[in-house]
């Protein structure tokens, strides 16, 4: 069974296996490849306002953020970043992730959460981002640099958390 709480800045060296195996494949994040430990832990633990991890079997097996999308004025809607360890994926951690990030986003008072960036590649992820209630509103042509397929579309995905 998965749990999932707020993580601590000690949290980040199991946190760090996690995102350096993804961002190393080049297929679903921005991020470069060879980003630094420093450089990963501004984005994923200084910047956001809220970051939060997984667990099975008191082990960190994933990981997400929260933060604005925008300053000011777009800062009602927020941005979030999901992470699950390659040896747990299939085990339904995304999904707890992002049912956690919405009622999560909610409480610290966000009106709506924006996927900014999903690789249309990514399947496993537009459906499950679709599955939990999440609708493409744009899409970015040839926006990301796959490795293995070269230039591909991106989403940007969207939900209103209020009625």
């Amino acid at each position: 069974m998965v749990s999932i709480r707020r993580a601590a800045a000690s949290d980040f060296t199991e946190i760090w296996p996690i995102l350096h195996d993804i961002f190393s494949q080049w297929n679903t994040y921005v991020f470069p490849p060879d980003i630094t430990v420093e450089e990963a832990y501004h984005i994923w633990m200084e910047t956001p306002v809220a970051i939060y991890v997984a667990l099975e079997n008191a082990q960190i097996v994933g990981t997400y953020f929260l933060k604005p999308n925008q300053p000011g004025l777009g800062s009602h809607v927020c941005n979030a970043g999901y992470a699950v360890s390659s040896k747990a994926r299939g085990k339904g951690i995304g999904q707890a992730m992002c049912e956690h990030s919405l009622k999560e986003a909610k409480t610290l008072g966000f009106k709506a959460m924006q996927y900014n960036f999903v690789v249309s590649t990514n399947q496993a992820a537009v459906n499950l981002w679709e599955k939990c209630g999440f609708n493409i509103v744009g899409r970015l042509p040839n926006a990301f640099n796959h490795k293995e397929i070269g230039f591909v579309d991106a989403y940007i995905m969207y939900q209103q958390l209020i009625d």
